[in-house]
């Protein structure tokens, strides 16, 4: 009897026709579940936020376009009155002009009823401008009063260029000096009669001045040789300044041969000229 060869029997394994192992297929099965669930989240969330954003825009959503209708009319507003305040303040300026050039020809009255309508609508250094003006007219027609008056205004304007205030409050004080103290004088222009500071020799004067009123000569003397050394200073006042230092027995000449030089150029100057 043949006996028949044993065949190798081949070993069975747990995949299916597709070749995966069930453990495979239930982690597959469980991504799937996983994306799926995703999805569906995303859904429900956008159909979520689509009905919040429904509810705001029927809550809110009249608001909002009024807010921004405001905002809009609001900006064009402002251009409005920018460009109004611009042309404004352009015809301002040809009043000043215009009042100066009357200044120059001798027609002091025209240009003071010409400044009127600046002192009431004009603003800030326009305004100062003109009220400064209008008060160095009223001295030139002896107004001693109104011109005190308008350097008094331009001096407590707060809206006015520094620099107009200081020079107002000096020329307030220099105008009515007999009238103030001269602890009020010193007091209120102290500040000013700094070296380095823009007026210190017009301010520096009155302040030297008042001293001597309070019998203070030491300090006057000091103040008029600072002001005599100072090159910044106006020549005629460093010139008033060193004389009077000199009285008051302090030493302002620092170059003696230099003081002499300008001493000389200053009589040259006023010497008649003949021919």
């Amino acid at each position: 009897m043949a006996v028949r060869p044993k065949l190798a029997l081949t070993p069975k394994n747990n995949s299916d026709q597709t070749g995966d192992a069930p453990a495979d297929k239930a982690d597959k099965k469980a991504q799937r579940q996983a994306a799926s669930e995703d999805v569906l989240l995303r859904e429900v969330d956008d159909a979520v936020r689509q009905d919040q954003y429904a509810s705001f825009a029927s809550t809110y959503g009249k608001l909002l376009i009024a807010v921004l209708v405001l905002g809009l009319g609001g900006f064009g507003g402002y251009l409005y009155w920018d460009g109004q305040r611009e042309a404004g303040m352009e015809v301002h300026s040809e009043t000043l002009v215009a009042a100066l050039d009357q200044v120059e020809a001798g027609k002091l009255a025209t240009a003071s009823t010409t400044l009127d309508p600046l002192l009431t609508k004009g603003e800030g250094g326009v305004q100062a401008s003109a009220r400064m003006l209008k008060a160095g007219i009223a001295l030139e027609q002896g107004n001693k009063d109104e011109a005190v008056k308008l350097f008094a205004q331009i001096a407590a304007d707060d809206s006015a260029p520094a620099a107009l205030r200081e020079i107002a409050t000096i020329r307030q004080i220099a105008t009515d000096f007999d009238a103030i103290k001269p602890e009020d004088v010193i007091a209120r222009l102290k500040p000013l009669a700094v070296p380095g500071e823009p007026f210190f020799g017009s301010a520096g004067e009155l302040v030297a001045m008042a001293y001597l009123e309070l019998g203070k000569n030491a300090e006057a003397g000091t103040l008029f040789a600072t002001m005599a050394k100072n090159e910044k200073v106006p020549e005629g006042l460093r010139s008033r300044s060193r004389q009077m230092a000199g009285l008051l027995g302090v030493d302002a000449v620092e170059d003696v041969d230099k003081v002499l030089e300008e001493m000389a150029s200053a009589e040259n100057a006023a010497a008649p000229i003949t021919r």
